[in-house]
């Protein structure tokens, strides 16, 4: 398994607070890279006012300094393009009844 593949697993594992449902399933992770031990996680969330603006980004890259061989994440929130249902994967649309 790549570093980068790693990472996604460790974002998988973070849920979003109000939804039976992964922020990599739900689309809000936009990007990761992996460079020379070095993540760059491009995300966004559902909303800009979201309950978890201050906490969600510092989950994620915590997560990602978790993985062995990861000595730097660059997390950087992104609002465009802006979050929608589309976004979201086959399986987390089943998961919400969507």
């Amino acid at each position: 398994m790549t570093l980068k593949e790693k990472v996604i697993e460790e974002i998988r594992k973070i849920y979003d607070p109000e939804l039976p449902v992964n922020i990599y399933e739900l689309g809000l992770i936009y990007d990761v890279q992996v460079d020379n031990n070095n993540a760059k996680i491009k995300m966004t969330l559902t909303t800009p006012n979201c309950p978890v603006a201050e906490s969600l980004p510092k989950e994620v890259k915590d997560g990602a300094m978790q993985v062995e061989g990861i000595e730097n994440v660059d997390l950087e929130l992104v609002w465009d393009p802006p979050w929608n249902k589309d976004m979201m994967s086959e399986a987390a649309k089943l998961e919400l009844n969507l």
